[in-house]
């Protein structure tokens, strides 16, 4: 691509945002690589401690942009409850990445140690009942953390839960707690279990206080995770710095795609200014090699999280409505299906995406929308496009209401 037929940068200066997380390694890859550099900006990464610090900071501009949680710009839309936005997003910055961890004691009480059964990972699903019949039993209501009232985290929380019988709204009590915050809370006896991306669940396990009992990617095979989101007036302020931004990070999830390159970027990650972790924490989900319990084997799985791969990046607006439609569930409101397509258009540019694809020289669907929970294989979308498996465990497909 020759830089020249950009136009100009109408902002070189950014401060962007991105929480102690693996899944943040595009951004700080894009910085650490140069790939920034390339485009003409200056960068300074920003390390916030919330997902609501995130929101706000956006909002009032402290931060031109940040990593977000694929609902978060959807949810701060004008017409929805907690609204701060708009928000918009032109990339997605990966896929999976979470998992469900219990405290040791109650991993103990489902009698499901790995080791028994002699595989390396649990039955979620058996998982899920011997806990609904656990709590019938407890004296006090178990609680369990996620990090957002509206994050993929809570909605698989709640589909994990319902698998074992369990009410989401009346059996346990649901608590939002920072990421970084739930390894200690765990350690304390404060909730008996959570749903985080890593490296958290990893920290708890190796620490020898948790035992994960099913990933997100069992419960939803490549689902959209993190997203990287501007407030709309800065897009429309800036469009020639946003798109600058949106291709030095596609080249970093591009660089990131590659095994020894993920390798690489380990030690980068780890260093105090970045997630400030041991290497061997962040390891095991970066590098696809996922330990459900201390004393278990490894589970391989090289998609525990996408930042390329399937098309990770584009925004597609059929999982934007599914997004949506489970946030307006907990929220209890209802919008129309055309209201939910001019949201979901608004917030989520897939137009975005194919410009800076197009540059790039980077394939992308013509279509905004797909049907989910159909595919139990990587297949090729319109003849030429390599998406992942789209599974919902225990069944179901989705099917958007598309324009």
């Amino acid at each position: 691509m020759n830089l020249n037929s950009l136009s100009p940068a109408e902002k070189t200066h950014l401060n962007i945002g991105y929480m102690r997380l693996s899944d943040s390694a595009p951004l700080i890859i894009a910085h650490e690589q140069k790939f920034f550099e390339r485009y003409g900006l200056e960068v300074t990464l920003s390390r916030e401690v919330s997902w609501a610090n995130v929101r706000d900071k956006v909002a009032v501009g402290t931060l031109d942009a940040s990593q977000m949680l694929a609902p978060m710009p959807l949810v701060t839309s004008p017409g929805l409850k907690n609204t701060s936005g708009p928000f918009i997003t032109g990339l997605m910055l990966s896929l999976n990445g979470n998992a469900i961890t219990l405290s040791s004691g109650l991993s103990k009480q489902l009698d499901i140690d790995t080791n028994k059964t002699g595989d390396s990972c649990p039955d979620p699903v058996i998982a899920a009942r011997r806990l609904g019949k656990i709590i019938s039993t407890l004296p006090r209501q178990l609680t369990l953390a996620t990090v957002y009232p509206y994050s993929m985290h809570t909605f698989q929380l709640r589909h994990w839960l319902r698998l074992g019988g369990i009410c989401p709204d009346r059996d346990v009590k649901i608590i939002v707690l920072p990421p970084e915050q739930m390894v200690d809370n765990l350690a304390r006896g404060i909730i008996d279990g959570f749903c985080v991306g890593e490296p958290w669940n990893t920290a708890a396990i190796q620490a020898g206080v948790g035992s994960s009992v099913v990933s997100g990617y069992q419960l939803w095979n490549n689902a959209p995770e993190k997203a990287l989101v501007v407030a709309e007036h800065w897009h429309n302020n800036y469009p020639s710095t946003h798109l600058r931004l949106r291709l030095a990070v596609m080249e970093a999830a591009t660089w990131l795609s590659h095994q020894e390159n993920r390798q690489a970027s380990v030690p980068v990650l780890a260093r105090q200014q970045y997630l400030d972790l041991p290497e061997h924490v962040l390891k095991p989900a970066l590098l696809g090699d996922f330990q459900y319990s201390k004393h278990s084997g490894t589970r391989n799985n090289r998609d525990f999280i996408v930042f390329h791969r399937y098309q990770a990046g584009f925004p597609w607006r059929s999982r934007a409505e599914y997004l949506l439609r489970k946030t307006l569930e907990l929220q209890g409101e209802t919008m129309s299906d055309s209201e939910i397509c001019q949201l979901t258009e608004k917030v989520y540019r897939a137009d975005l995406y194919r410009e800076a694809a197009l540059l790039l020289g980077y394939k992308y669907p013509s279509t905004d929308y797909k049907k989910e929970g159909v595919h139990t294989t990587s297949y090729l979308f319109e003849d030429s496009l390599e998406l992942g498996p789209d599974l919902f465990l225990n069944g179901g497909t989705f099917s958007p209401c598309q324009p």
